[in-house]
């Protein structure tokens, strides 16, 4: 994969860059456990698997995608440093990586990130802009400084690194347990999503992956609706890892998610407070919205499983306010 490529001439990663991309970061990722979960078996029908991305040092699986592009910069980009804008996760894995090897981060958030969030990006030592009220806006912010300071800019999921960074996620599902036949996996700009079904596409064409976000505000899925993309405003929601727009130049996670996702199926937000539960109560885990859409999924019935069949879930992370969570999760069903 080439580090640099031409506006005009865009080359879409494939499962190659996916295995480099596992090379490249293993002294800096978990490989996490991928779990069998009794009750969501028991009550789908199917063999239900967690894949615990939620146990990540940053407590998310964007450490993978951000790992990948940060090591792949020259040595004259990582002097002149990284910045990025995110909903949180990303940004926090942008900054661990580059204190890691000593690379300066500046990161872009709306003011509708979570306290929870904002801390730990602090924790991990890079400089926090706050800028405007949606992820547009701070990804505005983002392009000026590097404008203005020639810092490097680590897309948070429309990047061919960062999308492959975040596909060895599938190459591990693969491995753990080859005979999958469905994949539910978070979809926010599509980085996740796309880089694993890159990885097990290339494998199993035929697995069905699903796609699964909120209810309010799911860009991508209105972006594959209308076959273009498109914006929207944003709505205060239990995934807000979720929120945020998928770019009006997208130039590949767009067009990814709409050759290898199956569907993209959207939540209430009483399904994702019922996956959060589920999550606390079953398997002892405090996980995010988010991570929770695959659970919540599932136990509301908005997913069906063939009978015996085997399922993998994607828990994406668990970058949450504790007071916050156990304020959605009371009185709530948890299965």
């Amino acid at each position: 994969m080439e580090e640099r490529e031409e506006r005009t001439r865009v080359r879409f990663p494939n499962v190659s860059d996916v295995w480099e991309a596992r090379k490249r970061i293993a002294p800096y990722v978990r490989r996490t456990p991928l779990v069998f979960s009794h009750r969501l078996s028991e009550i789908s029908g199917a063999e239900v698997y967690l894949k615990l991305e939620n146990l990540q040092e940053v407590g998310a699986f964007k450490i993978r995608g951000a790992a990948n592009r940060v090591l792949s910069l020259s040595e004259d980009e990582r002097r002149r440093g990284v910045t990025t804008y995110s909903t949180g996760n990303h940004a926090q894995a942008v900054a661990c990586i580059s204190g890691r090897l000593g690379v300066r981060a500046v990161v872009c958030v709306s003011d509708r990130v979570p306290k929870a969030k904002l801390d730990a990006i602090r924790r991990w030592g890079a400089e926090l802009r706050i800028a405007g009220s949606s992820q547009d806006d701070a990804e505005a912010e983002c392009r000026r400084l590097s404008a203005a300071e020639g810092l490097v800019i680590v897309d948070p999921f429309d990047d061919p690194f960062v999308i492959a960074g975040q596909g060895t996620i599938g190459l591990e599902l693969l491995e753990d347990l080859p005979d999958v036949d469905m994949l539910l996996v978070p979809v926010s700009g599509g980085g996740l999503v796309s880089g694993i079904s890159l990885a097990v596409k290339a494998n199993k064409p035929g697995v069905p992956i699903v796609g699964l976000s909120m209810e309010r505000g799911a860009v991508m899925h209105a972006s594959l609706q209308a076959g273009r993309p498109v914006t929207l405003p944003e709505s205060d929601t239990l995934a807000d890892s979720l929120l945020g727009g998928i770019g009006a130049e997208n130039r590949y996670t767009f067009e990814l998610v709409k050759r290898h996702v199956e569907r993209v199926v959207l939540l209430p937000e009483a399904a994702i407070a019922r996956g959060m539960a589920f999550m606390l109560r079953r398997q002892g885990m405090m996980v995010e919205g988010a991570a929770a859409t695959g659970p919540g999924a599932l136990l509301s019935g908005a997913v069906t499983l063939p009978e015996g069949s085997k399922a993998a879930v994607v828990i994406t992370g668990n970058n949450v306010d504790p007071d916050a969570f156990l304020d959605t999760v009371k009185g709530v069903r948890g299965d």
